[in-house]
C-alpha cells in the first residue's frame, strides 16, 4: 500500500484528499481487512502533513466504519469496510467527499442519490 501525498495545487483540502484516498484504497481492495495503517505521526511525517490532519482523517474514517482503532495496537482496516465493494465503494467514497465539501447533510446526500437513481 502506498498512500500518496496530497496535491498542493488541488482545490480540495489536503485532509479531504487523504481521507478520500484511504477510503478508495480500502474500497478497491488495495488495503485489506485487518491491515494495519501507519501511525498518525509516521504517516504525517511521510506525507509532510501535520499530525492533527492525519488524526482527523483517521477519526473520520473510523466514524464512517472504514477503519477501527485498537488502542495502542494501532489503526486497522475494518473487516466490514473491505467487504468487496470494489469500484462502487470507491465511487461512494468520492461522492461522500463531494457531498461533505458541498456542506450537505447525510440525508441531503441520500436525497440527491435517490433523485439520480433511474
Amino acid at each position: 500500500m502506498t498512500i500518496q501525498p496530497p496535491d498542493p495545487a488541488s482545490a480540495t483540502p489536503p485532509f479531504e484528499q487523504l481521507r478520500a484516498q484511504v477510503a478508495a484504497l480500502v474500497a478497491g481492495g488495495d488495503l485489506a481487512a485487518g491491515e494495519r495503517l501507519p501511525t498518525v505521526r509516521g504517516l504525517a511525517e511521510q506525507l509532510g502533513l501535520a499530525a492533527g490532519t492525519v488524526a482527523r482523517v483517521y477519526r473520520e474514517l473510523e466514524a464512517d466504519g472504514v477503519v477501527e482503532t485498537r488502542g495502542r495496537a494501532g489503526t486497522f482496516v475494518a473487516e466490514s469496510a473491505a467487504a468487496g465493494e470494489g469500484d462502487v465503494g470507491a465511487a461512494a467514497a468520492t461522492y461522500a467527499a463531494a457531498a461533505r465539501r458541498a456542506g450537505l447533510t447525510r440525508a441531503e446526500a441520500h436525497n440527491a442519490l435517490d433523485r439520480a437513481w433511474p
